[in-house]
């Protein structure tokens, strides 16, 4: 398994992360209302908007798991978050970054995985993403696609509302 990468601005990603002052705050109805549509519209069992901090992941929402947050350097959005694009891993058993991962190998068994970087509005830096997983492999269209970025949009939105005037 592949750890996370650190970036080499982690530290102004974190005061991003805590500029916006969502970690350990209660589930919020505008989230959880996004993630259990993205599992209908997806047809995925899992789905997540996840805020990365130093050595966690904190899930602001999630469908389909119960923990709250997991490990920073095992996580599927930790990767995610670095991209310039959607992050895809149609088949985690043949990626080599995932294929050991405890997720993978144990419950829940992740099979596939799809995640959109999410970023602060005013530094532009990424703060965690958007995600769906899915327990088989599995590729999306273009459709679905544009439609996991279009979402990830209006979460990024959301996120930020708080530090709009």
């Amino acid at each position: 398994m592949k750890k996370v990468p650190i970036p080499k601005f982690e530290k102004k990603r974190l005061e991003s992360v805590k500029k916006l002052k969502i970690l350990d705050t209660e589930p919020e109805e505008r989230f959880d209302q996004i993630t259990k549509k993205a599992t209908e519209e997806f047809n995925t069992p899992i789905s997540t908007i996840s805020i990365v901090d130093k050595n966690r992941e904190w899930y602001k929402s999630k469908q389909g798991v119960d923990v709250i947050e997991g490990p920073r350097d095992k996580s599927f959005c930790g990767h995610a978050m670095l991209g310039q694009e959607i992050f895809i891993v149609e088949d985690t058993t043949k990626d080599p970054r995932f294929a050991d991962n405890p997720m993978v190998v144990g419950l829940p068994k992740i099979r596939f995985y799809a995640g959109v970087a999410l970023h602060e509005c005013e530094s532009h830096l990424p703060i965690g993403a958007f995600c769906i997983k899915d327990t088989k492999p599995r590729k999306l269209t273009l459709s679905q696609i544009n439609r996991l970025i279009e979402t990830a949009k209006k979460i990024e939105e959301e996120l930020n509302k708080k530090n709009t005037p």
